[in-house]
């Protein structure tokens, strides 16, 4: 499909969207002034607020249609002077792809790259390009297997994709919009925003901005709940309904132009960087996403939860130690022989890895091979102090002005605070069962003599409960204990460890933080059996007392 088909389908998209507005605005406009004429003055006013409440959500759907230029990725700019090598490879990549070059290119902290161009006249008409590129690719593809994915995002550019992406995206923002505002009072899910770059920051405002919330605007809400309590879930129903079979329609026509686009940009990168080099780098890819996903969550989360993060840099640059660690290589490995498949659907933007290296192994052999070539990030000039600037534009302020300790440290202090946290409802139990509060192995002692003494479940007892867990009796309320009072201990006797036997917790790549007592002994196992020992129906504290004296 030529470029023209594809804008001309694009706006026929919208005016799509608009007609659908127009009529269900022109539907409640004509049932608030049928109500003035024949209902009661209380049921016209009923049904004209109804139908101002319905309305908002659809003007503003539409009025939020082309507003923003879409480029609100955050990332370091980097100029042609600070980076020549790595500008002297965009630009001669855009030369084999056929296109002009990007005006800005920005480093973020994803495992993505992507291309946008601020256009015009809805698109129509071209205007400022960028390229994005992740810190993580340039960390884990090899200089061959980045020109793939940098051909692959000009190869958007010439096939006209970002300038008809301004009218897709914005069109679906505007649909999506209109839907979620639809959504009846009384019936909205709660937040499960997952916490991410700015969650914290968001959850802060919105708070603020509740409590400076005017009078007007509690009442509109007063009214709009009750209101929805009468009438809401038929009304929103009934209007909503064409909204969201609209929204499934478009999501589906756009979606599908949107993985023929990626197919196609495929191609370009085989073209120009070579079929294996671009196998190599989807392969690749797919491994650092796994990586970079467990090196956030796992590492970087874990300390700044306790708010610690490791040295300047390795917040964006430290993927790399897992890359490399030795434990991890065979899982490396068979995930790169084993990339995603995916179960397709109509909604999805691109087609499944596995698929596109299937369509791409199938090309012609075009004579070089992947062979080994220097990491890309040799293509940064002074790469540690790019990785630390990157830093700067990503993270939050809260974030910048956090600790920074080495990665032994931050493990140690991070765990142990996250497992005083954890050990804390068993210590409050105790402390209500009439147990006097001591140091952690103080407490552990004192815990162990319960158990000899048969008082572990009256302990038990003064845990938090679950309403399940709080009408069961005997047995059955024994077994709803027996976790959270396995986990409280587990955690107790940790504490106790590092306190009077010098344990410390210490990174592990491939498993995670590990507990080990001096000498390298590593005490995880061990010190789960003895627990569960502790708490079984036929408690033996023998092992974990043992265990604590070594």
């Amino acid at each position: 499909m030529g470029t023209t088909l594809r804008a001309l389908r694009a706006l026929f998209l919208l005016a799509g969207f608009y007609v659908l507005a127009l009529a269900v605005l022109c539907a409640l406009t004509g049932a608030a002034l049928a109500a003035w004429a024949w209902a009661p003055t209380g049921g016209a006013v009923t049904a004209t607020v109804l139908a101002v409440l319905v309305g908002l959500p659809i003007l503003r759907g539409v009025c939020t249609l082309g507003t923003g230029d879409g480029d609100g990725k955050h990332g370091l700019a980097v100029t042609e002077a600070g980076q020549p090598e790595l500008w002297h490879a965009v630009r001669s990549l855009a030369g084999r792809t056929g296109t002009r070059a990007p005006d800005r290119l920005l480093l973020t902290e994803e495992v993505n790259a992507a291309v946008h161009e601020r256009t015009r006249l809805l698109g129509l008409l071209p205007g400022r390009r960028s390229l994005y590129l992740g810190v993580p690719l340039l960390i884990g593809l090899s200089e061959p297997q980045l020109h793939s994915v940098i051909a692959h995002e000009l190869g958007h550019y010439g096939n006209a994709d970002t300038r008809l992406a301004g009218i897709t995206l914005r069109g679906r923002d505007s649909v999506l919009r209109t839907v979620a505002g639809l959504q009846a009072p009384g019936r909205t899910r709660g937040d499960r925003r997952k916490p991410g770059r700015d969650g914290g920051r968001t959850a802060a405002a919105e708070a603020g901005a509740e409590r400076r919330g005017s009078t007007a605007a509690v009442a509109v809400r007063a009214v709009r709940s009750g209101l929805g309590r009468i009438a809401g879930p038929l009304l929103y129903g009934v209007v909503a309904r064409p909204f969201q079979a609209y929204a499934r329609f478009y999501l589906r026509a756009t979606q599908s132009v949107g993985r023929q686009q990626e197919l196609a940009a495929d191609r370009v990168a085989a073209r120009v960087a070579g079929r294996d080099a671009t196998v190599a780098a989807l392969r690749e890819t797919a491994v650092l996403d796994v990586v970079h996903d467990v090196y956030v969550g796992r590492y970087v989360g874990l300390g700044a939860r306790a708010g610690l993060l490791p040295p300047h840099g390795e917040v964006v640059g430290g993927v790399r130690q897992l890359l490399d660690d030795p434990e991890l290589r065979a899982d490396l490995a068979e995930l790169r022989g084993e990339p995603p498949s995916g179960e397709p659907t109509p909604y999805d933007s691109h087609p499944p890895v596995a698929e596109r290296i299937r369509l791409i192994e199938a090309l012609p052999d075009d004579g070089p091979a992947a062979s080994p070539a220097r990491p890309a990030l040799a293509l940064l000039r002074d790469a540690e102090r790019v990785l630390v600037e990157v830093e700067g534009t990503v993270l939050t302020p809260e974030a910048l002005v956090m600790e920074r300790t080495d990665w032994p440290d931050l493990t140690h202090r991070a765990v142990h605070t996250l497992t005083e946290a954890d050990a804390r409802p068993l210590r409050t139990a105790m402390a209500a069962f009439g147990i006097t509060p001591g140091s952690a192995a103080e407490d552990l002692a004192a815990l162990l003599d319960a158990v000899d003494a048969g008082r572990l479940w009256w302990v038990a007892r003064h845990l938090p409960k679950s309403p399940e867990a709080a009408r069961a009796s005997g047995r059955a309320a024994r077994e709803f204990l027996r976790p959270d009072l396995e986990e409280g201990a587990r955690n107790l006797a940790e504490l106790a460890l590092v306190e009077a036997a010098g344990a410390r917790w210490e990174p592990s790549w491939a498993a995670g933080p590990r507990l080990r007592l001096p000498g390298e002994r590593d005490v995880e196992e061990e010190l789960a059996a003895a627990v569960r020992a502790a708490v079984a129906d036929d408690p033996d504290t023998g092992p974990l007392r043992g265990l604590l004296a070594g």
